[in-house]
């Protein structure tokens, strides 16, 4: 397929597993980079984080790894060392997600990496970062939402915080890596530098606490569970309908007017309790409790409609089924279809919508060690080369599919 993405022609060493580097990889995927995913010869661990599986891939694996070519190496080994240094050579940016420390052990450290190619930018994703007394810590979703703060701000007074969904810890670091080397790219158009980034899992996250913590800085008071609740505004939040729920943002005091309206309670619009947005946070346990008795007397669908012809913020809460599914979805074009070695899948599409150089899904999830020879000959590696590796068990030259090598 053909590539228009921006980054055409920037090559990116992926060393990462799991989540937060693979996201930030096929960031730099959708975007044109050529990514090539060095994984060990068991592959990068989500590759046997499953059920469910898609034919015989992990759906989790398959999730972070589209618009990848992999190469699977033994990098202890001496031979795994020199294929890592041509790769290093030859690519504008490597990125890890090891322990602090661990690259040392490859012999491919930032200050060696810079000596063999001086214009590379080098981004080392870890849990807590590459300084402070607990860098050696091992860091995960789960445990640096904790230690940021973001997980005691998600659930219901009362009960035990809640973690998201999805792995937001690790998407928003590895997003955030992707803006760095982005950044840093820039910067090496203009003087021609390369550079080290230190890219920590705790700052990332510790920095999305963006109001919350302005509140705990302004007040010493540290903020509530509140659910669906917004902290600041009111109404805000997911209410309670006759078969379901319904989520309802009144950002305004003109929407506050219009909502009034519309579930038939323009008294409440003039009820000193609730006459400004600072007296409905104030006064929040009341006015939920009103809503929910008004939203009791709709179906979701009803009120729905209701709220949107009148201009207020709504939406129900789809199950993911439903957003896959919605004409939305499928108008944007965010389901992809393509077909693979090990079968026809479906991915997610591309949010980068540029006129000129849009991003764009143009490679399937690779098998494990799919691309190692191409990889290894585009090194100078001959063919002799390439099968005396694979027979001492050097490289991983490709195998079956994840759930038939377990």
């Amino acid at each position: 397929m053909e590539n228009n993405g921006p980054l055409n022609g920037i090559k990116v060493l992926d060393l990462t597993q799991a989540m937060a580097g693979p996201m930030a990889t096929m960031t730099l995927g959708d975007l044109g980079a050529d990514v090539i995913k060095l994984e060990p010869l068991n592959g990068d661990q989500t590759r046997s984080w499953a059920p469910p599986y898609m034919g015989d891939m992990s759906s989790y694996f398959l999730s972070a790894n589209r618009n990848k070519r992999s190469i699977s190496v033994d990098l202890k080994s001496q031979e795994g060392k020199e294929i890592l240094k041509r790769l290093v050579s030859s690519s504008d940016v490597l990125i890890e997600n090891f322990r602090p420390g661990t690259m040392d052990k490859f012999g491919m450290n930032y200050e060696t990496a810079s000596v063999i190619n001086e214009k590379i930018i080098y981004c080392s994703l870890s849990g807590y970062g590459q300084t402070g007394h607990i860098k050696e810590w091992p860091g995960y979703d789960l445990t640096v939402l904790a230690y940021s703060g973001l997980l005691s701000l998600n659930g219901e007074e009362g009960r035990p915080p809640i973690k998201f969904g999805v792995p937001i810890a690790d998407i928003t670091a590895g997003l955030f890596s992707a803006i760095s080397i982005l950044a840093a790219l820039h910067y090496r158009d203009r003087t021609g530098k390369g550079q080290f980034i230190d890219m920590s899992m705790l700052d990332a996250n510790f920095s999305i606490l963006t109001h919350q913590a302005m509140g705990y800085l302004s007040t010493g008071n540290n903020p509530k569970l509140l659910g669906s609740a917004h902290a600041s505004i009111a109404p805000y939040q997911v209410f309670t309908t006759a078969d379901g729920f319904i989520a309802v943002a009144v950002g305004s005091e003109k929407l506050w007017q219009s909502f009034c309206k519309v579930i038939g309670r323009e008294d409440m619009a003039s009820d000193p309790r609730y006459i400004s947005n600072s007296q409905r946070v104030e006064n929040r346990s009341d006015l939920v409790n009103e809503i929910n008795r008004e939203f009791a007397k709709f179906e979701t669908g009803d009120i729905f409609k209701k709220l949107l012809s009148a201009g207020i913020p709504a939406s129900p809460i789809n199950r993911v089924e439903d957003a896959v599914k919605s004409l939305q979805i499928k108008e944007r074009n965010m389901i992809r279809s393509m077909q693979a070695p090990y079968g026809k899948i479906e991915l997610l599409g591309t949010p980068f919508r540029m006129s000129r150089t849009p991003g764009d899904v143009r490679l399937h999830p690779p098998m494990l060690g799919e691309n190692t020879q191409e990889i290894l000959r585009g090194l100078g590696y001959s063919k002799s080369e390439i099968e005396k590796m694979t027979m001492e068990g050097l490289i991983n030259a490709g195998v079956s599919p994840d759930r038939k090598t377990k």
